[in-house]
């Protein structure tokens, strides 16, 4: 793997990272879309995702040459982005965004396929993490890219707001063209007898996807195709059914709910932000320090995981995400820069404790899990976050009609209800965490 190569994958996660709060301020700021229509944005967008990854994976496991397909993938996302400026429908933005996600969704499974095809099992997790890595910093590059444009474009072009948000979408369509033209150059060429088929192998990615760090990209979004793919491959749903004991099935009964309410709040927040006043820079970098929030702190909640409590330790987690979601609403009493340094404060800690949330969430299913059945487990529990993605973002959606303090506080809620569940876990005892934490996590 070279540094070419990451290079071309980090241009184009620059597109995917800007795209994915540029296109809801596009049908908020210029098309006039009501709360229901961006909750429908987002539902579908995390709803294509998971067939989308599940096809692309499919189909790429019975080709000889899988590189065609991540630079489709990418062309696919240059397209989209240079199309939708010229869309003048909420509807048709709607579809298009779905066709764009459908082609991020996509790209990830095989993009994991050819990392780790030629390469021994011991170095998985590093290609895999180096993979990532780079895509978290080009996610967080479409953010910054997008808070600096209306200061670096309206001196370039001298164009009014709606024409620079329009050539936005051209830089960032752009960047996913250079980036499908890089890879044409650098991609891995793994040799078919290389490919990884083998049904524990599969398991092993799966693991290491599930159980590994998230990036920038994690902390604004509850799940991610590529881990939804590979950690769902080997599940039987009949099998999985007699493996979840009673403290299981209510954890997983609290995760639904805090997953749906974490989506909830993201699905109307570009909405409310401009109501307000905030500008899209202003946006962007809003989102930008909830996502670095995150970002810098899964290594401490997975300290804290491996020392404490992590019930106690989750439930606090998210009792403070609960509160934190409806207090946004106070930053309307305020104005100018304290207002934009209140969101900043609140959309931080929001990040932050996405961190325990995802890192110390996954510690429990896996302490909590049959070693047999674990990597089943975690499956079950990303696929999870996707449903509650897509619940979520309609739920917030159809609460913002109402008022945007009601959306908040149905999601608020909806994610204190999840941190009572998890409280309640301490009725079955610890013995079950305990001796699960003792036992051997490797297939």
């Amino acid at each position: 793997m070279t540094d070419r190569w990451l290079a071309a994958w980090g241009l184009g996660s620059v597109a995917f990272g800007g795209a994915s709060l540029l296109i809801p301020l596009y049908i908020v700021v210029l098309l006039g879309a009501t709360p229901v229509q961006l909750g429908v944005l987002a539902a579908t967008a995390a709803v294509v995702g998971a067939p989308g990854a599940i096809a692309f994976g499919r189909v790429a496991n019975r080709v000889d040459n899988r590189r065609p397909l991540v630079i489709a993938t990418l062309l696919g996302v240059a397209v989209s982005l240079a199309v939708i400026p010229f869309l003048t429908s909420i509807t048709a933005v709607i579809v298009a965004n779905a066709v764009l996600w459908l082609f991020v969704a996509s790209v990830g499974p095989v993009l994991t396929m050819l990392v780790v095809d030629d390469a021994p099992e011991f170095a998985w997790s590093e290609r895999i993490g180096l993979v990532n890595k780079y895509q978290g910093y080009g996610w967080a590059g479409g953010l910054v890219l997008g808070t600096i444009w209306p200061f670096v474009g309206s001196r370039l072009l001298a164009a009014d707001a709606a024409t620079l948000t329009r050539a936005l979408f051209w830089l960032l369509a752009a960047c996913a063209g250079v980036s499908a033209l890089l890879a044409i150059r650098t991609l891995p060429r793994p040799a078919p007898s290389a490919h990884v088929t083998d049904d524990r192998a599969v398991r092993r990615i799966g693991r290491l996807l599930a159980e590994s760090g998230r990036g920038v990209k994690g902390a604004t979004f509850a799940f991610s195709p590529n881990r939804l793919y590979w950690t769902t491959r080997g599940i039987d749903p009949r099998r999985l059914a007699t493996r979840l004991d009673p403290t299981l099935r209510t954890y997983f009964v609290a995760g639904l709910f805090f997953f749906t309410g974490s989506a909830a709040f993201w699905a109307p927040l570009p909405l409310f932000l401009t109501d307000i006043g905030f500008d899209s820079g202003q946006i962007f970098a809003l989102y930008l320090v909830s996502s670095l929030g995150s970002a810098v702190c899964y290594e401490a909640a997975g300290w804290l995981s491996s020392r404490y409590d992590v019930r106690r330790l989750q439930a606090g987690t998210l009792a403070a995400r609960g509160v934190l979601f409806p207090s946004i609403i106070a930053i309307t009493v305020l104005g100018g820069a304290a207002a934009l340094g209140g969101a900043g404060l609140v959309l931080t800690l929001v990040g932050i404790t996405w961190a325990g949330i995802a890192v110390i969430g996954t510690a429990i299913v896996t302490r909590l899990a049959p070693t047999s059945a674990r990597g089943e487990i975690l499956g079950a529990y990303v696929a999870l976050g996707a449903i509650g993605g897509g619940l979520g973002s309609v739920l917030g959606g159809w609460a913002a009609t109402v008022n945007y303090l009601t959306a908040f506080a149905v999601a608020g809620g909806l994610v204190l209800v999840g941190a009572g569940l998890v409280v309640s876990l301490e009725a079955f005892g610890n013995q079950s965490v305990a001796a699960s934490s003792t036992s051997n996590t490797q297939d």
